[in-house]
């Protein structure tokens, strides 16, 4: 009995300190670029990052920030990428009509290589919302949908409506998920700009402009994803993406579109 009970006070003292952990990680700076397009979002693969802002995409090399392509979607009717990701050398971008309504969204994609445009996904009115980020977790989409508070919102919803919605490779929807109240309090009166899965199982999301990340993870029951920490940061919202070419560190790209500035940092 007393050998039960000291198992059964490990696993509670192990599950403790787990648990805290998530609390003591932080955000540390250690390099950025000054780019005046840096506006929206950032990618990021193995050699280059890539600044997107609404119709255009700019390439540069991570070693010394030098831009190598670029390119401009506003002939193909692009206005609004949000963000983007890079998956098996394609760059996967969030692209909507915002502030138009009703609100539709799409994906596009291209090649790393040459940043040719080679194909497309369409949710056309989405009813989730405006797709704001994508990302790729388990063989699973993850997808960030907005919607926003004042006279951006729509059809009489409001931030609240914000949601993570989880499909499978050919884009059927599996489930979904609604903010907790306190997110979309400082989410208000934007909407969650960014999300990325760290390689510790945690999703780390941003809003519009704050200087801050916020740590969040799948619940066990429930259809509220759960909040665990808000770490301070020199990301101030839009669009980020983790550096997954970099083995045991979790780094993170992002931006500050006041000093239109691309930020590197390591979560620790």
């Amino acid at each position: 009995m007393i050998f039960l009970k000291s198992l059964l006070f490990f696993a509670s003292l192990t599950a403790s300190l787990q648990f805290s952990k998530s609390y003591s990680q932080t955000i540390t700076e250690i390099q950025r670029f000054q780019v005046s397009e840096a506006k929206q979002a950032v990618a990021v693969d193995e050699q280059y990052f890539y600044v997107i802002n609404n119709s255009t995409i700019l390439k540069y090399t991570k070693a010394d920030g030098k831009q190598v392509s670029s390119w401009e979607g506003t002939k193909d009717g692009i206005k609004h990428l949000n963000s983007g990701v890079v998956i098996d050398g394609k760059l996967y971008c969030a692209n909507s009509n915002y502030p138009e309504i009703p609100m539709a969204s799409s994906i596009e994609i291209f090649d790393t290589k040459n940043l040719q445009h080679i194909g497309n996904h369409s949710f056309g009115i989405a009813e989730h919302g405006s797709l704001t980020w994508i990302d790729q977790k388990d063989g699973f989409w993850w997808v960030g949908f907005a919607h926003y508070g004042g006279k951006e919102s729509s059809e009489g919803r409001d931030v609240r409506w914000t949601s993570l919605v989880r499909y499978d490779k050919e884009f059927r929807q599996l489930e979904s998920w609604i903010f907790p109240k306190n997110i979309v309090e400082v989410f208000t009166p934007k909407s969650n700009s960014g999300g990325a899965w760290g390689n510790n199982g945690l999703l780390y999301c941003t809003g519009h402009d704050r200087p801050e990340v916020y740590v969040m993870k799948i619940p066990k029951s429930g259809y509220t994803i759960e909040h665990i920490a808000t770490l301070p940061a020199s990301i101030h919202g839009q669009g980020i993406a983790m550096d997954r070419s970099v083995q045991k560190k979790q780094i993170i790209y992002g931006l500050n579109r006041a000093t239109n500035t691309v930020t590197i940092s390591e979560i620790k």
